[in-house]
């Protein structure tokens, strides 16, 4: 018998991948699945793409504006910022709670770039612009402006690759694969 309750439990409770997104400008995104565990603040102000993969356990914090491209994966456990009230706590004290705007209150859109993977454990700060094709390692805090197909580690994130040398050897060894992966990455920066 507890078997049979965990199992159900399980099958009720457990995290699941939803097929399908209706964008904030209303368009069915039949490629995109996002986990029913992933919390997503201020929807209205999400702008996110097809093809885009968001894992269990996120949080995508749109209250400022947060735009996701085509192809992007986020892992598990990540968190999308666009607003921080870490300074504005110390500075305002109790006249924090109820103030409109604190003093050290940041609100900015963040952007993640197509065809960029972010990594478990990962935290990309408010209005930090990722461009495309990223390796965001895990457990990395990404603050500010990451180029186009970086590899980036650590806390603070650092660039320390670039995801076209990884690719290369890749492509070298398929090279029926080079149309697709030419067809996104030669696009221009958006």
């Amino acid at each position: 018998m507890r078997a049979l309750v965990h199992r159900l439990m399980r099958t009720l409770v457990a995290p699941r991948m939803l097929y399908g997104w209706r964008s904030a400008e209303g368009r069915w995104l039949v490629h995109t699945r996002i986990s029913s565990s992933t919390h997503i603040e201020s929807s209205a102000t999400l702008h996110i793409a097809d093809h885009v993969f968001i894992g269990h356990h996120n949080l995508l914090d749109a209250s400022g504006g947060l735009h996701i491209d085509e192809g992007v994966q986020v892992t598990s456990h990540c968190a999308l910022l666009t607003h921080s009230s870490h300074q504005a706590l110390r500075l305002a004290g109790r006249a924090y709670w109820g103030a409109a705007q604190p003093p050290g209150f940041v609100r900015a859109a963040t952007h993640i770039g197509a065809y960029t993977f972010i990594g478990p454990h990962s935290v990309v700060a408010p209005g930090s612009h990722i461009g495309c094709g990223v390796l965001v390692r895990a457990f990395s805090y990404v603050d500010g402006t990451v180029p186009d197909f970086a590899i980036v580690g650590g806390q603070p994130a650092r660039v320390i690759g670039d995801t076209r040398r990884v690719d290369a050897a890749w492509l070298l060894a398929h090279p029926d694969a080079r149309a697709d992966y030419d067809a996104w990455a030669q696009q221009p920066a958006r």
